[in-house]
């Protein structure tokens, strides 16, 4: 198994399948995350796909994720419908 670790270049992760949100901005402003074999998730930039990639692991997801439905972060940015 390949052994990933935060900082890793996002293209050397082999076999991931990145996905980023269908509301991503046109202009490449958006995150990609791919499930890795161990279950971790990885992040990476849109607009530098090659660059570094941050590793999670599923519950540091499902925390952020909640949180974020929830709106704990919306004091970080504007919000615009």
């Amino acid at each position: 198994m390949q052994q990933t670790y935060n900082g890793i270049p996002a293209s050397s992760i082999r076999d991931a399948v990145w996905r980023k949100s269908e509301l991503s901005n046109p202009s490449g402003n958006c995150v990609e995350v791919a499930r890795l074999p161990d279950g971790a998730i990885a992040m990476r930039n849109s607009r530098h796909p090659h660059g570094p990639a941050l590793i999670y692991t599923p519950a540091e997801m499902t925390a952020f994720v909640r949180g974020a439905k929830q709106g704990e972060f919306d004091h970080l940015i504007d919000l615009i419908d």
